[in-house]
């Protein structure tokens, strides 16, 4: 039996959260979520997001979303189209 676990953190609208397996779910600590904010303001200064922006830009729905729910959709599509 594999005994390895694995540790995923993912921000939400409520706080980041960390999971060490899909059925349970922990906030992180406040300054996880610091970091988090960090990051967050990072990857929206990147070109690549102000990029990934620009070419959205005419779509309506995005406008309205939060920095924080921007920068998980980038995130997302970045990792899908590497995984590709």
């Amino acid at each position: 039996m594999d005994s390895r676990v694995f540790i995923l953190m993912f921000p939400s609208p409520i706080g980041v959260f960390m999971a060490s397996s899909p059925y349970s779910l922990h906030p992180l600590p406040s300054e996880d979520s610091a970091i988090w904010d960090s990051l967050k303001q990072a990857i929206s200064a990147s070109s690549g997001f102000q990029r990934w922006q620009l070419e959205r830009s005419s779509d309506a729905k995005l406008q309205v979303h939060s920095l924080d729910t921007l920068v998980r959709r980038y995130l997302r599509e970045t990792l899908e189209t590497l995984a590709y």
